[in-house]
């Protein structure tokens, strides 16, 4: 499985932003995909996750409300709604996929395949 994070860039603070992640082939059905995040200097975050076949959803507390996660399982696209952003959302965004239990679905080493990441700067 390969993936394609976009759809990062400049916004203000409260803008709205989605991003993408694009899967070249088809991602099991059993796999969760997940999106992450580093700022400079701090350790990578997770933010959100999806089962990618029943589409049960994850947030991290930071997430919850502003955020939302979903998918097109049509396209092999997984979105990230942010709105109401923040300085502290400025990071690099990285989407993840793997066979990942919901116990371990906040850590980053339990998912096998990852983007490459995209930017979003949020000024204030």
């Amino acid at each position: 499985v390969q993936l394609q994070a976009c759809g990062g860039g400049l916004v203000q603070a409260g803008d709205s932003l989605t991003l993408s992640c694009a899967a070249s082939i088809r991602t099991q059905n059993r796999y969760t995909v997940a999106w992450f995040r580093q700022a400079p200097g701090k350790e990578r975050e997770y933010v959100a996750a999806i089962h990618y076949s029943g589409g049960r959803t994850y947030y991290a507390d930071s997430a919850k409300g502003r955020f939302s996660i979903s998918r097109d399982n049509a396209k092999n696209t997984i979105y990230l709604q942010m709105n109401s952003l923040k300085p502290d959302d400025t990071a690099v965004y990285y989407c993840a996929a793997g066979p990942v239990i919901v116990s371990s679905i906040s850590t980053s080493a339990a998912y096998y395949y990852w983007g490459q990441g995209t930017l979003v700067t949020v000024s204030s």
